[in-house]
């Protein structure tokens, strides 16, 4: 007889408990249990067995160089995932609704496809009718890319068993639900269970299979923090919808880079790969502006070189705006705080606007000296000049501290023909001979040092 228990599952981490309470002891989330009933039944747990049985083997016999992978006939994607996609792994892709996730996944069947490999699409969301209208848009015609819609799992698994593809798209994880769970679906234990099953397909029948993902509202993957542990890569997709680029970053690889990132530019015909992002993101830009300076920072293993725009004026209110767009809100008022303090600058009396040009969302310290050169040169409306760089993290008394990867950031401005460039004294001293030749470098210590050289030029600054 199968036996009918009721459980309290957090929404947020996946913790299980007997009875309900209002914080979780794992995540410390408030209100986040819902009830469900499971049934223990005795039988095999998951239907997607292994065909084969796994034997234990030394490591130094284990040939990891010929791991087999298929190729997205895509230079920055294969470079993101490590060379291609690897057979066999386990796949997921997150990101806001509309961003282009199912765009991207088309694009990627076609190429496979194209390679004489076998594709079932599983499109939940979408009937196949509005997904052929896509693929035509998109300009794919394929004899070897099936779709399929359905969203039940026994049903997808017993299409796979007639098909046997290469390759197996799921879109999305949150719709796909197993009929022998009585929860809901996209609640914690359909996702976790149809993962498992897909998880036990792509290991044991060898097929290289991706999950679309839906995000909360604050942007992390929905469902149980458990579901990142199980796949093998997952893939963020971040942008402005308002914004023609889009920007996959690599949060997990098992097989390649991880924390890497590859740019796109949305068009008509979907997803064009951004070969040269620098030069992609400032083609547009204007010179002799105050307010504008260009700064590297690092997504991945690369160095971007992203414009960053202040403006500041007047406030008509007793309580100033400050705004940021591509910047954490915190690190701005902390930068901010630091100008008022060791500058003088009278910014309580002013809104400040910042934004970093092109739709992009920028993390690291590193850009803090361009933020705070950008906000003074908006400030005492005094132009930076064009072909000078900034790259330092700001602290809290003023000084202006060492970054990791220099050399990498100093390159890629050198490389676009900037000739002067503003860092830490820290960094000048770690680099080599040959760079300090190529290119005007510049290291300060203090914030004042700098906002002497650039903002303050033949006597005083004058606010605006």
């Amino acid at each position: 007889m199968s036996k009918i228990k009721t459980v309290w599952i957090c929404r947020e981490c996946g913790n299980t408990q007997k009875k309900w309470m209002g914080n979780c002891g794992v995540c410390s989330g408030w209100n986040t249990f819902q009830e469900e009933t499971r049934i223990e039944e005795e039988k095999k747990r998951f239907t997607a067995q292994n065909v084969r049985c796994a034997k234990p083997v030394l490591i130094r016999d284990v040939d990891a160089q010929n791991l087999k992978r298929h190729k997205a006939q895509c230079a920055e994607l294969d470079r993101l995932m490590g060379g291609g996609v690897v057979q066999g792994s386990l796949n997921l892709i997150g990101g806001e609704p509309g961003i282009g996730k199912s765009t991207l996944l088309l694009q990627m069947a076609n190429s496979f496809a194209l390679q004489g490999l076998l594709v079932l699409y599983v499109c939940g969301e979408e009937s196949s009718e509005q997904t052929s209208l896509r693929a035509k848009r998109l300009g794919i015609q394929s004899d070897t890319l099936y779709l399929l819609c359905e969203t039940n799992f026994s049903a997808i698994c017993g299409h796979i068993k007639t098909v046997h593809p290469d390759v197996l798209i799921i879109d999305s994880i949150q719709i796909v639900y197993k009929e022998e769970l009585p929860s809901a679906p996209g609640s914690v234990t359909q996702v976790h269970g149809v993962a498992m099953e897909c998880m036990h397909l792509a290991k044991g029948l060898g097929i290289t299979t991706f999950l679309v993902g839906h995000v909360t509202k604050s942007g992390e993957l929905a469902g149980p923090r458990v579901l990142e542990h199980i796949v093998d890569t997952v893939f963020e997709f971040e942008g402005d919808r308002q914004y023609g680029y889009r920007l996959l970053r690599g949060i997990k690889n098992r097989f390649g880079p991880t924390d890497d990132v590859a740019l796109f530019q949305m068009g008509e015909e979907g997803l064009r790969e951004v070969s040269n992002p620098s030069l992609t993101l400032m083609q547009e830009r204007v010179q002799d502006a105050p307010g504008s300076i260009v700064t590297p920072a690092l997504e991945g293993t690369r160095a971007l070189l992203v414009e960053v725009q202040a403006l500041v004026a007047p406030s008509s209110f007793a309580s100033p705006s400050r705004r940021s767009t591509g910047l954490d809100a915190k690190r701005l008022s902390l930068l901010l705080a630091v100008l008022e303090k060791r500058m003088a600058y009278r910014l309580h009396m002013s809104d400040v606007f910042v934004s970093v040009v092109g739709g992009l969302h920028i993390v690291e310290p590193a850009v803090d000296l361009g933020v705070v050169l950008a906000i003074a040169s908006s400030y005492c409306n005094r132009v930076i000049p064009s072909d000078t760089v900034a790259i330092g993290e700001v602290g809290l008394a003023g000084e202006i501290r060492s970054v990791p990867r220099i050399e990498t950031r100093v390159k890629e401005s050198l490389h676009m023909g900037f000739t002067r460039c503003f860092l830490s004294r820290g960094n000048l001293k770690g680099m080599r001979q040959q760079m300090k030749k190529s290119m005007q470098l510049c290291g300060v210590s203090r914030l004042e040092e700098v906002i002497e050289q650039l903002i303050k030029d033949e006597g005083q600054s004058r606010p605006v």
